[in-house]
């Protein structure tokens, strides 16, 4: 059975306008810009990396999980600016994932939820190989634990 497996990031495009937008347009999205003071802290969902301090970040809300299910959901995220998309190679798993508290949940072809599991990130790699055994579990969310903010998808490699 291939447990390979590859992270994917969210796409730079998809925010780079919201950068150049007003604070009161962002507000009026709710949307926040702010100024990185504290590494780790601010972790990118499109580089994947944590913010360098002094960088300016958005913190807003996304749908995250946009599927026609129970499990339909949205929260916050970090996004840097003029980072490319990170495409980390199959298996690799990026230093953010590594210090953090992670949840890992698996989803079925329907976008129900079929699994899910807390661990520490230096733990990350086997949790996505026990999730994918599963052969009914087609991908999978990693959040950030205690805060609850989605990371990235998981997909078979």
């Amino acid at each position: 059975m291939n447990t390979s497996f590859r992270l994917i990031a969210l796409p730079s495009e998809q925010f780079a306008a919201l950068f150049k937008r007003s604070e009161s347009e962002l507000e009026a999205m709710g949307a926040r810009r702010m100024i990185v003071d504290e590494k780790p802290g601010y972790p990118c969902r499109v580089s994947l990396a944590d913010a360098e301090i002094g960088e300016t970040v958005l913190l807003l809300p996304f749908t995250h999980h946009d599927v026609s299910s129970p499990y339909r959901a949205s929260g916050p995220i970090f996004v840097r600016e003029g980072v490319p998309t990170a495409s980390p190679r199959a298996d690799e798993i990026p230093t953010m994932f590594r210090h953090r508290l992670l949840s890992i949940r698996g989803y079925d072809a329907s976008a129900m939820m079929l699994s899910a599991e807390v661990v520490n990130g230096s733990e990350l790699e086997e949790s996505i190989r026990r999730a994918f055994e599963n052969d009914d579990v087609r991908y999978l969310h990693v959040h950030n634990a205690r805060p609850g903010c989605y990371n990235c998808r998981v997909e078979r490699g």
